[in-house]
């Protein structure tokens, strides 16, 4: 694989397209276990929701993906599709959110994800927004670093609960 600054300048960011639909939920699968709501229900209370984690994740990301696709973007290499954005505009209140990012794990520590969230806020800028919202859960060491680094400030930290409605087994 060739060095960081060779493989950002082959890569390619473009909008999401129908096609890329599968390729962007086996990332979504891949790179949420551990840092996502979902998954950590499932670790507390395993088999207790009819739908395994990534199947109740994969919705959300799809959502935004069928909206509004051309708000969304993915990164190529050489033809595949390694890594994933999704955004929301709110022209009425002027703020450009950011749901979701996805880096396949082969290809992260290359400045992939940093580079989607430049676009997207680059994309953000052009369509004169005022305000752009990133979260993360306090599990995610990247975004925890990288959102600060790119000038995301933290505004407010938010706790989930959750409970079975059914007897649980421990």
């Amino acid at each position: 694989m060739p060095e960081d600054s060779e493989f950002l300048a082959r890569m390619q960011i473009r909008a999401y397209q129908a096609k890329d639909e599968a390729r962007v939920k086996e990332l979504t699968i891949a790179a949420f276990a551990g840092v996502s709501i979902e998954h950590n229900i499932e670790n507390r209370w395993p088999n207790a929701l009819p739908l395994p984690w990534g199947e109740r994740k994969w919705p959300m990301v799809a959502g935004d993906l069928t909206a509004h696709p051309e708000d969304c973007f993915v990164a190529e290499y050489d033809g595949e599709v390694i890594a994933y954005v999704t955004t929301r505009i709110n022209p009425k209140n002027s703020v450009g959110h950011i749901p979701d990012l996805a880096v396949d794990e082969r290809f992260r520590g290359k400045g992939i994800g940093r580079r989607l969230l430049e676009h997207c806020l680059a994309y953000f800028r052009e369509r004169k927004l005022d305000l752009a919202r990133i979260e993360t859960l306090e599990q995610n060491p990247i975004g925890k670093y990288l959102y600060p680094d790119l000038g995301f400030e933290e505004v407010a930290q938010q706790i989930f609960y959750a409970m079975p409605l059914t007897p649980q087994e421990d």
